[in-house]
């Protein structure tokens, strides 16, 4: 084969060549980084749209729990209306806290008042326990309290660890009437 020759002018070749060079770089530059954006918003858009699907799943579970939190209220403790321990029947309170660990499964090792609220102008007597046994029965022993009518509240509660057994220390707080 002949060679062909083609008589371009100079001129036009270098137009040829920048025009091709402007398409390369618009190429490179512009065309190709904003298709991979548009493929990256595409596959954040694909992921969006999963987890709406799954919270609208997941919707009717919700709603159904909700429903049945509504319906009882499990953080509502019974117990009786709160009153007053007459004041001469003051030690009446350990006997009850005596039994009271004693059918949680608890052994009480103290229970005594504290002097400085045992006066004539005071409303409150506070009483100073230690048991020991076992955590599940401390708990027992708590919502066996929780029916104390006149018990005030608890003001401290300590827990230790000994060897064998778990040891309670607790200040009740007990409300005194005439």
């Amino acid at each position: 084969m002949d060679k062909l020759k083609f008589n371009i002018p100079e001129k036009v070749l270098r137009y040829l060549v920048v025009c091709i060079g402007i398409i390369v770089f618009l190429m490179l530059f512009g065309i190709i980084p904003l298709s991979r954006y548009n493929a990256a918003i595409n596959n954040d858009i694909e992921k969006l749209q999963l987890q709406i699907k799954e919270q609208k799943s997941l919707r009717s579970m919700y709603a159904l729990l909700n429903k049945r939190t509504e319906k009882k209220d499990l953080q509502i403790l019974p117990g009786p209306a709160k009153t007053t321990l007459p004041r001469r029947e003051a030690n009446r309170f350990q006997d009850a806290f005596r039994e009271i660990a004693e059918k949680s499964g608890l052994k009480t090792v103290s229970i005594s008042p504290d002097l400085t609220t045992m006066t004539d102008a005071s409303k409150f007597i506070l009483y100073t326990a230690v048991l020991r046994g076992e955590f599940v029965n401390f708990r027992k022993m708590l919502l066996g309290m929780g029916y104390v009518s006149y018990i005030e509240k608890i003001e401290e509660i300590s827990i230790q660890q000994f060897s064998g057994a778990l040891e309670f220390k607790m200040k009740i707080l007990i409300a005194l009437g005439k």
